[in-house]
């Protein structure tokens, strides 16, 4: 199987470098630049790419790549810093431009560079740049492949296998990126289109059966789509050796425990543990305002309830975690190998000392990929295709402290939105939807009757992955058809806004 690496130098784009690329059928992985050429060779990539990043080369203590690595003979591309640090690595010069470029340019390519097969010599198209340093004067043996009205925007050296370029064509204002991409991991670099779910599930079957052979294994079991694909792949390869424990946080949304006892235990003929542990949360959270303690008193109550309930399996050594590639990048510092998975809330967080060996069957993936994985496995579209729920539940979408009463609203109201939305056809267009419960009041009128009561806040938004995201621009009458449904079949709301905030500068969540 053919495998690009990608040497992270920091850019906020360097997953999207990964998704495009997996995205072609090829697999890849991201690691800090300080990989030694040692273990490059052992890799053994048929590409490596060097991603953007902050940094000028110039600068003192900047991330760095080792020479050695550009001298092996793999096809690189260097992306904005990226080709600064290979030109100044192998002879050129790199200085503060005199016009910065950020946003939208036109790209005219000068040559027949393979990277640009298919572009006419001079035909202009558009790129998206983002840097504040240019090339000031090629490396020996580099040539301009394109350029833009104020940069050097490509250059290459063929003899040495190097190819950069000074824009992103890994994001979609570059309008032909992906053509780019195509021509180097497919024209120059030769890759093999061999990543796909299919073949995911076969080395991860695999993988889980030689790791856990005939020993017994958990699983938290949100009924999110993480732990739902990592319990069903886990349960493909050893059978009813796996029990999943779901927890009922009394946090969950409108029927979400029958559906998990019907969809994994039922159809799904899983070993399904359910502990009602509602109470217990609700308690804990009685007068308690602040969001972060309300955080911290959820997941510290998850974890006392889990490690209760998986000390009843003691004969159990290995618990699936639903953790995806996202949160392993995320944890790699471009200035060292320091790789530390984080916690994740489909388990809580467990103590450190935890007395189980993890197996993590999704940790190579990215949530499409997850989905993707999910479909081929037989899950149904109403899990792959879930909104991701947060692990804290409806406690950190009441405003406020958390009440019995709180909580059966917000369920009723947060069901008819997605009801709503799912009528309308717009759930699949929807990166994720929910309603908030406000700590306010207002007046109104129903019946000629004044009334004082409470206002929900609804938000929808559209995203790639989370990191950033832009609110939904709802057909009006849609979202009109929601309120009234609230505000006629909803006791206590006489109120119903929408949020159209984007992330950044608001989270998606407001608490």
């Amino acid at each position: 199987m053919s495998r690009v690496l990608i040497l992270d130098f920091g850019s906020q784009f360097t997953q999207l470098i990964a998704r495009r690329i997996r995205e072609e059928g090829v697999y890849c992985e991201v690691h800090p630049p300080t990989r030694s050429p040692a273990w490059v060779r052992r890799y053994d990539p048929a590409a490596i790419v060097l991603s953007g990043g902050p940094a000028s080369v110039y600068d003192e203590g900047v991330p760095t790549a080792h020479p050695e690595t550009l001298s092996m003979g793999v096809p690189i591309l260097g992306i904005c810093y990226g080709m600064q640090l290979v030109a100044d690595l192998v002879g050129g010069e790199v200085q503060q431009a005199e016009r910065r470029e950020y946003g939208r340019a036109e790209l005219r390519v000068r040559s027949t560079d393979p990277l640009f097969h298919g572009f006419a010599d001079g035909e202009p198209t558009q790129v998206w740049m983002s840097h504040g340093d240019s090339l000031h004067a090629l490396p020996p043996g580099f040539e301009v492949s394109a350029t833009t009205e104020n940069s050097i925007a490509a250059i290459r050296s063929e003899e040495r296998r190097i190819w950069g370029v000074q824009f992103h064509p890994e994001v979609a204002h570059t309008t032909r990126g992906g053509e780019m991409l195509r021509n180097f991991l497919f024209e120059i670099a030769g890759c093999e289109m061999s990543w796909n779910a299919a073949n995911i599930i076969d080395h991860q079957l695999a993988a889980v059966r030689e790791t856990v052979g005939d020993g017994q294994v958990i699983c938290g079991l949100s009924g999110g789509v993480d732990s739902s694909v990592a319990a069903a792949l886990v349960q493909r390869a050893v059978g009813d050796r796996l029990t999943c424990i779901f927890v009922d946080t009394g946090l969950l949304r409108k029927g979400e425990r029958d559906a998990v006892e019907a969809v994994f235990g039922e159809r799904m003929g899983m070993r399904l543990e359910v502990v009602d542990a509602a109470d217990l949360f609700v308690d804990r959270l009685a007068g308690v305002v602040e969001p972060e303690e309300k955080r911290v008193i959820i997941g510290h109550t998850f974890i006392d309830v889990f490690e209760e309930a998986a000390g009843r399996h003691g004969d159990a050594r290995f618990l699936v975690q639903g953790t995806l590639y996202p949160d392993v990048i995320e944890s790699v510092s471009v200035w060292g190998p320091s790789v530390k998975i984080k916690s994740h809330h489909n388990v809580g967080g467990l103590r450190p000392d935890h007395p189980f060996e993890l197996i993590e069957p999704l940790r190579e993936l990215f949530k499409d990929e997850v989905r993707a994985v999910g479909r081929e496995l037989g899950l149904s579209e109403e899990i792959v295709g879930r909104h991701p729920f947060p692990g804290p539940g409806l406690g950190i979408r009441i405003l406020g402290d958390v009440t019995r009463e709180k909580l059966a609203t917000l369920r009723e109201v947060d069901a008819i939105y997605l009801e709503g939305i799912r009528d309308a056809g717009l759930y699949d267009e929807i990166w994720q939807a929910f309603a908030i419960l406000l700590p306010v009041q207002s007046v109104g009128v129903m019946g000629d009757a004044r009334t004082y009561e409470n206002v929900v806040a609804l938000r929808a938004v559209t995203s790639l992955d989370g990191m950033t995201a832009d609110w939904f621009q709802f057909p009006h009458d849609v979202l009109g058809r929601i309120s009234n449904r609230i505000i006629n079949e909803v006791k206590g709301v006489n109120r119903v806004t929408y949020d159209v905030s984007s992330k950044p500068p608001a989270t998606i969540e407001w608490e």
